[in-house]
């Protein structure tokens, strides 16, 4: 099995700010689309709601300490050995913040886009430390939307 963890993070830390992304980086949405097709995608309640719809192409196990909650589209979890376990052979952890922390022992990869600001937030994922970058990727500010990097860091 491969856990790789699939985010955009500020330079403060910032990953959101009240259930949304801080930013708007079309080229970043089209990076986690492509990272995340025909995967199965873990994450907390909070960024299941986050999305309009359950995304397609993609399946959507959701941990959550709610046992009555439920959604359209979402496969509920209480724990993270039933996610790992009913994901398959990779899957793509996409936040928030607290579903990295109880992943980060499990993980393989990081597929980070690093956006060159640092925005007002409430949601903080700290550094990655003790991971070695493999690849970057940098594009620069257009406009209103900042820098950003694709970078991929393994252990």
């Amino acid at each position: 099995m491969s856990v790789t963890f699939v985010l955009a993070r500020a330079e403060n830390g910032v990953i959101g700010v009240d259930g949304k992304l801080p930013w708007h980086l079309p080229a970043d949405l089209s990076h986690f689309k492509a990272l995340t097709m025909g995967h199965a995608m873990v994450m907390g309640r909070k960024t299941f709601e986050s999305f309009p719809a359950p995304l397609p192409g993609r399946r959507h196990i959701v941990l959550t300490r709610d046992p009555h909650w439920q959604a359209a589209g979402a496969e509920v979890v209480h724990d993270p050995a039933t996610a790992l376990r009913i994901a398959g052979a990779h899957v793509a952890v996409i936040g928030g913040a607290e579903i990295f922390a109880l992943f980060l022992p499990h993980a393989d990869a990081i597929e980070l886009t690093e956006v060159h600001a640092a925005p007002a937030g409430d949601a903080i994922v700290p550094p990655f430390t003790g991971w070695r970058e493999v690849s970057r990727e940098d594009h620069a500010a257009e406009g209103e939307r900042p820098a950003y990097s694709f970078v991929r860091l393994e252990r």
